[in-house]
């Protein structure tokens, strides 16, 4: 019988709205023996239904999966899939001869938390973020196949760095479907190398897709630099789109050797492509006033609420700097993609940075995450990514 945990007295409030997670403060009291991971019935103080999820230890014991009471098993899983499936496909991001690239499952935004999935062309690339989802990693993948049917050929599971460290599930990354080597994915009609394998995230920022696109709109004649450029898909969107230089920068030399075949994969001999292996804050301080767009896209400042002190002075600094070395007339795109940050956290940053550098900065676009990480409309933190693109004079 399905284990349950009754929630303190006026603790289902959020439940009520549909909020996905349950915290451990407001926990009455559970049954005996529940094991990380497992799935839980969750009631209130007077013993009435409210949800159904995946139990874990930390402050958030309980993630939703229904608020419904209804069996977690292979018809869930499918009914779930088919749903995120089928947005893409209404959004025209799947099936599109165009783009093989997409995010298939962005969790608490398809009512799957702990789950992600992003597609590469004939490779799903699958990401548990809780120990439920770790629990179920061959059930989904079972069903996935089946959803996607011809669209799919291999699930590459990929959680040894994304599960709670202290679950210590000795977790190893490898193919749970099929074992292709092809890790090519067009995104946009341009071609990139894809590593699943030692990768950051599931191998490839995803969400940054129509931010790239519209980056290259902006290229034509500029010389560029973009910081922080891991596989350098803002790269190879702005040769594409006519930059007259483009300079990609990584403390990385995996993602420096990433970018380099990306855009030989797209530009092979293009002599206006030039990376460089260095820390970002020490490049933009030794930089001439070369540049007329810069990309800022630094990896997530702030993991956790904490943090975000220390992240917003980073944020400030890193703005301050790019401001100080742009061209007057240049545009700067720049991003946080730490979900502790809030829109306003992250604006507030850049406008301080922009004051101390003293020059004068209009806002052209208010950039966001794609349709394909869309959010929950009950679960507010699931928006994460925010963008500026800021005319500098």
């Amino acid at each position: 019988m399905m284990k349950q945990v009754y929630l303190k007295r006026g603790k289902e409030d959020s439940l009520l709205r549909f909020h996905p997670w349950v915290f451990s403060g407001a926990i009455q009291r559970a049954d005996d023996g529940i094991e990380e991971g497992e799935v839980v019935r969750v009631l209130t103080s007077n013993g009435d239904f409210i949800a159904i999820g995946h139990y874990q230890i930390g402050s958030i014991a309980v993630r939703v999966l229904s608020f419904r009471d209804v069996a977690i098993d292979a018809d869930f899983w499918a009914s779930r899939l088919a749903s995120a499936l089928k947005m893409r496909q209404a959004i025209g991001i799947a099936d599109n001869p165009n783009n093989n690239t997409y995010r298939l499952v962005h969790g608490e935004g398809d009512m799957l938390p702990g789950l992600v999935i992003d597609v590469y062309g004939k490779t799903a690339v699958m990401q548990a973020h809780s120990v439920g989802m770790h629990v179920c990693r061959i059930d989904i993948a079972e069903q996935l196949m089946k959803v996607m049917d011809s669209r799919l050929e291999n699930v590459y599971y990929k959680s040894e760095t994304t599960l709670p460290y202290k679950a210590d599930l000795g977790q190893e990354n490898g193919f749970i479907y099929g074992g292709s080597d092809d890790n090519t994915a067009i995104e946009n009609g341009l071609m990139f190398y894809v590593d699943w394998l030692r990768g950051q995230k599931t191998g490839f920022f995803v969400d940054q897709r129509e931010n790239r696109s519209l980056l290259e709109r902006f290229a034509k004649g500029k010389r560029i630099l973009n910081m922080f450029c891991y596989t350098g898909g803002f790269s190879f969107y702005a040769m594409r789109g006519g930059a007259k230089l483009v300079h990609s920068v990584d403390s990385s030399a995996k993602a420096i050797e990433l970018t380099n075949r990306n855009v030989q994969l797209n530009f092979p001999g293009d002599q206006r492509h030039q990376a460089f292996c260095e820390d970002a804050f020490k490049y933009l301080e030794q930089a001439g006033d070369q540049y007329d767009l810069i990309i800022l896209d630094p990896p997530a400042f702030a993991k956790h609420r904490g943090a975000l002190h220390n992240a917003l002075k980073g944020y400030t600094r890193l703005n301050m700097k790019a401001f100080q070395k742009i061209q007057s007339g240049g545009i700067l795109f720049t991003f946080s993609c730490s979900q502790v940050v809030s829109k306003d956290h992250f604006r507030n940053a850049v406008f301080t940075a922009a004051a101390q550098a003293g020059r004068k900065v209009r806002i052209l676009h208010q950039l966001h995450q794609p349709a394909d990480h869309p959010i929950n409309i009950y679960h507010p933190e699931g928006e994460y990514l925010k963008g500026l693109v800021l005319y500098v004079e």
